[in-house]
């Protein structure tokens, strides 16, 4: 069991898969290493692959818009993905890779202890959730694996390809927000 230091040295000298050679940056994960609320995408893009940080392009930008408008402060959560580094074009993380890069987001789960995981969007919930999550209709519905809750959301990219769905993932935000709020009273 590695500590922070650790955990991200072996993930910035990580070489498990193909995708170690056409990184810019491994893109470890970025917040509050505290945090009750832990939120996982699916991979870096390309703004994430320049910066080392996860969701700091257009689909971040929203997702703080989203944080703001539910009172919960981005430096408060822990934001990482399940793919340390980017896939080319932006595509879907193929099993393999997933396979190479889930034993380091284990042990950042390990390390925060999070009371609740958000998968933002299809891929990471069918990764952390169970492997037929239909993200139209279990977005914003709470499960429980092990003594973790996990919900999914629409990824914020999404939201940007289609705006029908930015108000029930205001929905879910708001009752993302509000277990939290219960759980700390």
């Amino acid at each position: 069991m590695a500590d922070w230091e650790e955990l991200e040295r072996q993930c910035r000298e990580c070489t498990r898969c193909a995708l170690a050679e056409g990184r810019t940056n491994c893109v470890f994960g970025t917040g509050s290493r505290t945090a009750s609320l832990m939120f996982v995408g699916e991979a870096p893009g390309a703004r994430e692959d320049e910066t080392g940080i996860p969701f700091v392009g257009a689909a971040g930008k929203l997702l703080d818009l989203y944080l703001g408008a539910v009172g919960i402060a981005r430096d408060d959560v822990y934001i990482a993905n399940i793919l340390k580094c980017r896939p080319p074009q932006n595509r879907d993380p193929l099993p393999e890779e997933q396979d190479a890069c889930i034993g380091y987001l284990r042990e950042q789960v390990r390390l925060i202890r999070p009371r609740l995981i958000v998968c933002l969007g299809r891929i990471a919930a069918m990764r952390l959730i169970k492997p037929d999550f239909k993200i139209t209709r279990e977005h914003g519905v709470f499960f429980k694996k092990n003594e973790f809750t996990l919900c999914a959301v629409y990824h914020p990219a999404a939201l940007l390809r289609d705006p029908a769905k930015k108000e029930d993932m205001y929905k879910d935000m708001k009752a993302i927000a509000a277990l939290l709020a219960s759980e700390e009273a």
